[in-house]
């Protein structure tokens, strides 16, 4: 049975249930390209761009911005010649000043823009995402005795 019987072929959604390894086994199992990028510790649009370029193994100009980062997802790998499909993970957005809610949305919207290009050629085209958790959310660890010993 597959793991993504019931997502749709062509998406770009949160995480949420799946985790990496078993997307990872499943790309591998339907012969699709697997694109991993951790995006931890990036905090503008340059360095999140830069991040995914390196990460997934992208030349240099496509990482230099969002609208180089959408040609080189579309154009450029299906100039490469047929592709079998992909899945692709973009872990721990930054949650930050220099990348904020408005550069999340618009980083997505670049993959959103993908795999439309994709549906349209029936190559599918998933995308999952997670994004960081905020600094003040994130576990400090306990100080002082530590209750309930």
């Amino acid at each position: 049975m597959s793991l993504l019987m019931r997502v749709p072929p062509n998406l770009v959604q949160s995480i949420r249930a799946f985790r990496i390894p078993e997307l990872q086994k499943e790309a591998l199992r339907l012969g699709h390209h697997f694109l991993y990028a951790l995006c931890s510790n990036a905090l503008t649009k340059q360095q999140v761009c830069s991040r995914i370029g390196e990460q997934f193994y992208l030349s240099k100009p496509c990482s230099k911005n969002f609208d180089a980062l959408r040609n080189c997802m579309t154009e450029i790998i299906s100039d490469a010649g047929p592709q079998p499909g992909f899945i692709a993970v973009l872990d721990q957005l930054p949650n930050s000043q220099k990348f904020d809610k408005e550069a999340r949305e618009s980083l997505l919207d670049v993959f959103r823009d993908a795999a439309e290009f994709w549906a349209e050629k029936k190559v599918p085209f998933r995308v999952f995402y997670s994004f960081e958790e905020p600094q003040s959310l994130q576990s400090v660890g306990w100080v002082g005795a530590r209750p309930f010993e």
